[in-house]
Parts: C-alpha cells; structure tokens; sequence
C-alpha cells in the first residue's frame, strides 16, 4: 500500500513534502537546493562552511540552546552537504515538532554568522580536511571523483585550505542571502504529524524573497593513477565508470548493474574477490546518480601486490555480465534492490533523506516509482552497460 504522501508548492516557491505516519516520531529537514556543484572552483566549500555556521547561532539561540532546544527534549539534531543540497534536520518525539519548526526555521532564517566563531569553525574545517585525507577510505573516495570530473566538481566538497582562507564573513553573507531563499528551499517532514498545520506554519513564518542557485557545467573525464603512503599496511582502490544521464531507463539499470557487481554478499565481486580468492575482507559498491552527474563505483581493501589482480578480476567481471546475464538472475537483483528500497522506508529519517534526493532529482512522488522502474529494466540495458569503455581508477597503496 502506498504511503499517505504530499506535496506542494507554495506561493513563494518553498516546496512541502510530508509523508504520514502513526508512530509518535517526527522527522524534519529544511533544505537549499544548492551544494558543492553549485560552487566556483575559487569558492569550493562555501556551501560546507556555511552549513556549519547555521550551528552557531542566531539573535536568540547560541550554539548550546540549539542543540539543548532539540536534545533535551529527545530529539537528534545534524546537517549535510553534498553536491546537489544542503541540509538541517532532526528527529523528534512528534509532540515537539513546533519545537523542531521553529529551531530550525530560526537557524535558516536568521544566522549570526559571528565573525569569531566564523574564524573558530573555519579551523574546525581544516581539521575535517585532514580527516579525510587520513582516512584511506575516505581519501580514495574523494580522490576517485577527482579522477570522474574536472574541477570544481573533483575537489574536495569541504574546499581546499586555499578556498577555505578566501571566504571572509562578508563572502558567506552574501552567498546566504543569495540562496536561502524560500524558492530554493525544501521543508520535509515525516511523522505523525499535520500537513495543514505544516503549511500554515510555513506561510506564517516565510516570506516571499526570491533567491538564485548558480550553474556550472560539469566536465567529465576519465584519469587512473596510484598514490604511494607509508603507515599504511593496507591498499585501498576504488573502480569507477560514469553512467549516462540521458535516458533514464539507463539510471535505473545501472543501480541494477552496481547491485549485482558488489552490492551485497551475494554480488559476483564479492563472491569473486572474497569468497572464491580470499584476496579482500570489504568488497563494496555503490551507484551515485544525481540529474547532473552519475557514476558507479566498487571499493575493495587488499594488498598492494594484488591490486593489478583485482582490477583486472573487476573488468572481467563486467565482461562476463555483458556476455552471459540472464533474465533469472536479472529478476533476482531486481528483487533485492526492490526489497533494500522497502526496508529504507522503514525508519522516518532515512524515508526523509529519500523525499528530498529524490526531490532535488525532479520529484519526491518519483520515489514511491522505484518499484515500476527497477521492474521495467531491460536484459539488454543492463549488458549494454556492462560493456565498460572507459573508466576511472584510484588505488593508495603502502609505499615500500
């Protein structure tokens, strides 16, 4: 049955979201629709930085009445950026979700952005930089999106030192006023909760600013190479392949080419890495398509003496599915992907996070379509995909 879902857009471009559930839990995110691929390369970051300043305070919260409004009451309270958004959510026992709206919506609204705590957080973000760049499997995957796209889309989504020390308070102003706008922005709520109520308040407490989100045309390219680093014993390597974005039955047999590739214990590379040649403990992949990029990805952790051997066990494996996929076990990764989709629903935040992707893709109703469109793939998309031409790698090893 499907859920009880809907949207609307008001009068001054904020769209609603909301799906209705009986458990006394609500979950709520304000969202821009603006992220890294939004940024100049000079100002790779700013989206980041400013996510992180909306944390600090506003006229009548510090940082600590923020976080107490919400935590005290039980809620959980976080944000994100990514490419395409930005986002401040919580999880709150659904009696409090005035209190949610309202912290939230403050923290959107009204921002100090106080020129000591921009310089004390500007430092928290060089240490996140560093953190990723530690992380081997951090790094490998930022470096892989390097290897997939030009810049500014193949830097780092928190910036670069350089791009960090550029912001100034005066940079971060104005790029908030020219974004959170009410036409650029995204309220979703999943819970028990009221949608006409939701929409009153909204019409109640925005106005009708009009804000722009810019473009920068993504530039794709295909690079392979090897990173050396002591300290490390292990060698972590990422296979990527860009998807393409211009028939959207393609995106949709893609995820089923990701799922039966290395999604999961039964997919051919963990069964062939793993399980048959014991040459990795994590065997992974993952499909990141959004309406202006789209790749796949496979990560496996090994040693440096078998990364050629594991490359060239990944494109085999690609070569064997466009020659010998049928349609048995094509309907079964179709089932897993419909029934992993299933299970997402199940937790209010993560159904959230769903409703607003799928949003900023075009239309959350699309979401509930999953099904349809998995179902809907041809034998003979999935083997055409399959057929990998070219290709991007990135593998840091221990150095000798």
């Amino acid at each position: 049955m499907k859920p009880k879902f809907c949207r609307k857009v008001l009068k001054n471009g904020m769209t609603l979201l909301f799906e209705k559930r009986d458990i006394p839990v609500v979950s709520v995110v304000f969202a821009v629709r603006n992220g890294g691929i939004n940024e100049s390369e000079e100002e790779r970051g700013i989206s980041h930085f400013i996510e992180h300043m909306l944390y600090k305070g506003t006229p009548t919260r510090d940082t600590k009445k923020i976080a107490e409004e919400i935590e005290k009451k039980g809620g959980e309270l976080n944000g994100f950026t990514s490419e395409s958004i930005t986002a401040y959510w919580c999880k709150m026992p659904s009696k409090y979700l005035s209190t949610a709206l309202d912290v939230l919506s403050d923290m959107i609204k009204n921002p100090k952005f106080d020129s000591k705590e921009l310089e004390k957080e500007r430092k928290v973000i060089f240490e996140e930089i560093k953190m990723y760049k530690d992380n081997p499997r951090l790094h490998v995957f930022e470096k892989i999106q390097a290897n997939l796209y030009e810049k500014p889309l193949g830097m780092c989504l928190a910036g670069t030192h350089q791009t960090m020390n550029s912001i100034n308070q005066q940079k971060m102003v104005d790029k908030f006023k020219e974004i959170y706008r009410p036409n650029n922005m995204i309220l979703c709520i999943v819970g028990d909760a009221d949608f006409e109520e939701i929409i009153q308040f909204t019409e109640k407490n925005f106005g009708d600013e009009k804000g722009k989100v810019p473009k920068f045309k993504v530039n794709l390219k295909n690079e392979s190479n090897i990173e050396e680093r002591k300290g490390i014993d292990q060698a972590n390597l990422v296979f990527a392949y860009h998807v393409p974005l211009t028939d959207n039955n393609k995106s949709y047999a893609a995820q089923v080419l990701s799922t039966l590739t290395a999604e999961g214990m039964s997919s051919r590379l963990f069964s062939e890495i793993r399980e048959k040649r014991n040459l990795a403990y994590a065997v992974k992949g993952d499909s990141d398509i959004n309406r202006d990029f789209a790749f796949n990805l496979i990560y496996v952790g090994t040693s440096k003496e078998n990364v050629d051997i594991v490359k060239k066990l990944i494109l085999d494996e690609f070569e064997k599915v466009s020659k010998d996929l049928d349609e048995k076990e094509l309907n079964q990764v179709k089932e897993q992907i419909i029934g992993n989709h299933q299970i997402s629903m199940e937790d209010s935040q993560n159904q959230m996070i769903n409703l607003l992707r799928y949003e900023i893709d075009g239309n959350a109703e699309k979401f509930y379509e999953l099904e349809k469109n998995i179902s809907e793939v041809q034998l003979k998309d999935v083997k055409d995909l399959a057929k990998i031409k070219k290709y991007s790698f990135f593998a840091l090893v221990p150095e000798d």
